[in-house]
């Protein structure tokens, strides 16, 4: 059965990757590209609706800000999903790998998949030590608070339509990927990881680039597994 696919993008200051991503994405799989400008400077929203994206503006600042403006503008749309697929703008991930996260859901019925870069190959240099650690630590306590097994917090992931509202997602910033993995683990949802590649992503990361962002998302990720313990 054809199932309808579409990716949510949050990009902040990205012109450089966006039209990449969008591009490399398999155009036979999905239905619509969705692209959240997060209060960009740059060109980023005008590099990503040349390479045929949907571009919505989100001018608070925030991840989850951006992936929460996608999703409510799925709700309205005139044809809404079986399936929604997470990116990161800045081309770190490798788009036509899309169909290895959407198998499990189609083949498995399966809720939702995190692409995990622990699992693939990661080009030397493509996380920095103080993520490689924060994912550890991460997915340490989700096992040991949830009793589900994860390797990564990666943002490449998928996820039935259907589950992605009934997960009622809240936050805001840093804690986005994580809220979605404790919340699916409480709610028994299936889920899997399936092995994904990584490289450098293009330009300078705004979280891991800087000690102060580092250090904000290593403290919401924390706090939002307490949280919901």
């Amino acid at each position: 059965m054809q199932r309808n696919i579409k990716v949510i993008i949050p990009a902040f200051n990205e012109e450089n990757a966006v039209g990449k991503v969008v591009g490399e994405l398999p155009k036979d799989w999905i239905s619509e590209v969705i692209v959240v400008n997060n209060n960009s400077t740059d060109l980023t929203s005008e590099k990503a609706a040349a390479a045929g994206a949907t571009v919505l503006e989100e001018p608070m600042q925030g991840y989850g800000r951006a992936c929460l403006k996608g999703i409510q503008y799925l709700k309205v749309c005139d044809d809404i999903p079986d399936i929604v697929v997470f990116i990161d703008a800045d081309y770190s991930d490798y788009p036509n790998e899309l169909p290895l996260l959407i198998s499990p859901i189609v083949n498995q019925s399966v809720d939702m998949v995190i692409g995990s870069r622990e699992l693939g190959q990661r080009e030397v240099g493509s996380m920095t030590i103080p993520q490689i650690f924060g994912n550890w630590l991460a997915t340490t306590l989700i096992r040991l608070f949830y009793g589900v097994r994860y390797t990564d917090l990666g943002p490449f992931r998928a996820i039935k339509y259907d589950a992605l509202i009934a997960l009622d997602m809240q936050d805001k910033t840093y804690g986005w990927t994580v809220e979605m993995q404790v919340k699916a683990a409480k709610q028994k949802m299936k889920t899997t990881e399936v092995a994904v590649n990584y490289k450098k992503r293009i330009g300078h990361s705004k979280i891991s680039g800087t000690i102060k962002g580092t250090i904000l998302a290593g403290y919401k990720i924390i706090t939002t597994i307490f949280k919901y313990a």
